[in-house]
């Protein structure tokens, strides 16, 4: 038991330190590309990272000892991928719009993120303490997720920010961790009711009138997202891992044809009226429009951020132009948000975007893993809802920048500046964390007396199915 445990713990330390090693060799390329040369401080970032790396391997290691040893490395390694593509991005919005740094914000928000990640896991000793509050998870979350549209001013068009003088965060982010736990929670006291209850047309399972509550009421507050805060990438995710969970809960596949149904008849109609989310659309359909002559543009297309991500990407080819030899200025400042995925596939080519895409589904992955080794009903429903979100994150944000979809404003995870974007997903990976913990901790002994000896968190054998009625937990207030 202890060997197994503590081999985890050394295959994640070794994994670690690739991760730090591969982080410090871009960001010498960066400086030997840019200066010829070693950047300032390397050695004292490279030390920065390895103690950051260091300090949420420790929590694991004493907080969370039997946990997935695959999450925290991949983490790192976004982490400290986004921190070289901002530094990168700050040489070349200094020369060419003389901006700020933004690097160094960006290290200071991954502190606070680590450190929340280590804070979460040594404080939730238990993750189902989270269902004993559904409803005011669901307060709160509804709270959050329509703040931003009664504090006045919008960023580039999107309302999606809550300001208070000098201080800012996006709520969206938190709310997604937020309204997953009530997903998860709801979800295990009405799977049957949602499960077992509805006709069969044509060979498909669809829900009953009464039934469809739950899912009208998510698309309602998706589509008045939409409408008065303008964010389509965070009315994607709500609505979106809401019939994933839903799905996984039930195993209708009735719900995922109307929760589709009526994501693309909102996203319809509200793509029709809503100018900020009409353009949007333009400019995904149209990209190139854009340097037409301006009176045969189409309607709304006011950039040409859509057609210079197209142009990075056809750039960068196969294996790119190199770590700080391409032109991802001419994105502007959106190539530190969303469209820094376009300095990858610029400078790092179509091989070293799919390394990065893989990383996330490697994610995705260890967390549906997690979601069948976690011996109960929560637990399952809210890893795999974590994974979910995650997941739409990713798409949303790449579909938008490759033109697979309209652009959502979404900052990528962990790659993209954003203070509230690194510690949301801190967060998520530490309830991950603490999920696979619990999984993955060792069976009840009988005792010497025939008593049992149980584990601090029990756990079900691995592919364990969601439990019946009679397994369901008890009602939350």
């Amino acid at each position: 038991m202890a060997r197994s445990r503590n081999r985890a713990r050394d295959t994640e330390l070794r994994m670690l330190v690739f991760a730090v090693a591969l982080c410090l060799f871009g960001y010498a390329l960066v400086g030997y590309a840019v200066d010829d040369r070693l950047p300032d401080g390397f050695f004292t970032v490279g030390g920065g990272l390895a103690v950051l790396a260091g300090v949420a391997h420790l929590a694991v290691r004493k907080f969370a000892p039997y946990a997935d040893p695959l999450i925290l490395p991949v983490t790192t390694t976004l982490s400290g991928l986004g921190l070289v593509l901002i530094h990168r991005l700050d040489l070349s919005y200094k020369d060419t719009y003389n901006s700020p740094p933004a690097a160094g914000g960006q290290v200071m928000w991954t502190v606070i993120g680590v450190t929340a990640f280590t804070i979460l896991l040594a404080v939730l000793r238990d993750y189902r303490l989270l269902q004993r509050y559904v409803y005011i998870t669901a307060l709160v979350a509804l709270v959050l997720l329509m703040a931003p549209a009664f504090f006045p001013g919008d960023t580039y068009g999107a309302k999606r920010w809550i300001r208070a003088g000098a201080l800012s965060f996006q709520p969206g982010e938190f709310v997604k961790i937020i309204i997953t736990v009530f997903f998860a929670a709801y979800l295990t006291m009405q799977r049957d009711a949602l499960a077992l209850t509805g006709r069969r047309i044509w060979g498909i399972h669809l829900p009953r009138g009464r039934q469809l509550g739950p899912i009208v009421t998510v698309w309602v507050f998706s589509l008045l997202v939409l409408v008065f805060e303008r964010d389509l990438g965070t009315s994607l995710i709500f609505f979106g891992v809401f019939v994933a969970v839903l799905y996984i809960a039930t195993e209708r596949t009735g719900w995922v044809l109307f929760g589709l149904l009526m994501a693309a008849l909102g996203a319809a109609v509200v793509g029709s009226y809503e100018p900020h989310v009409h353009g949007r659309v333009v400019a995904w359909l149209h990209p190139f429009d854009y340097y037409l002559p301006p009176g045969q543009r189409p309607a709304g297309l006011v950039s040409d951020q859509a057609a210079q991500a197209l142009f990075s990407f056809g750039s960068g080819g196969i294996l790119g132009t190199g770590l700080g030899r391409g032109h991802s200025e001419l994105i502007a400042f959106a190539g530190r948000s969303d469209f820094i995925i376009t300095a990858v596939g610029e400078e790092l080519g179509l091989a070293g975007m799919m390394a990065v895409l893989l990383l996330y589904l490697l994610l995705a992955q260890r967390g549906l893993r997690t979601a069948l080794e976690a011996g109960d009903a929560f637990g399952k429903l809210l890893a795999a809802g974590l994974a979910c979100a995650l997941v739409f994150q990713v798409f949303v944000v790449v579909g938008g920048v490759t033109g697979l979809m309209p652009l959502t404003g979404k900052a990528l995870p962990f790659l993209a500046q954003g203070g509230s974007s690194v510690v949301a997903n801190w967060l998520v990976m530490a309830l991950l964390v603490r999920i696979s913990d619990g999984a993955r901790r060792p069976q009840p002994k009988p005792g010497p007396a025939g008593g049992i000896v149980r584990s601090p968190t029990p756990s079900a054998p691995r592919g364990t199915p969601l439990p019946g009625p009679a397994e369901r937990p008890p009602a939350a207030c």
